[in-house]
């Protein structure tokens, strides 16, 4: 994915967001060991959320293994960073099209 597209995909994520009531806290953070596309409150709940958008494919594909590991990782950093005493998960947005999946607490 560009990064222009990638940028859109994570705007339209960004927004969806925000509809559902998620408070944004951070988009791209970054640390050595990765990134998370989008972190959010709701309900005193922190989502670590990927952003995925593919037109042709579902995007759900991309969210592999080693994928949510690295994520796990960035998250505890982050945690660690910000002395975060939230429950947390990680979440998922997949963007096909005009289509959004909201894909909450994702299992590693």
């Amino acid at each position: 994915m560009s990064r222009q597209k990638g940028f859109l995909a994570e705007q339209k994520a960004k927004e969806y967001l925000q509809a559902l009531g998620f408070e944004i806290i951070q988009q791209n953070f970054y640390c050595r060991f990765g990134e998370i596309d989008i972190i959010a409150l709701k309900d005193d709940i922190l989502h670590f959320i990927e952003v995925k958008s593919n037109q042709n494919n579902n995007p759900i594909y991309a969210i592999t293994p080693k994928k949510l590991a690295k994520i796990q990782k960035t998250l505890q950093f982050f945690i660690m960073q910000n002395h975060c005493t939230n429950a947390y998960c990680i979440s998922a947005i997949c963007i096909q099209n005009d289509k959004i999946d909201f894909l909450e607490n994702i299992i590693l």
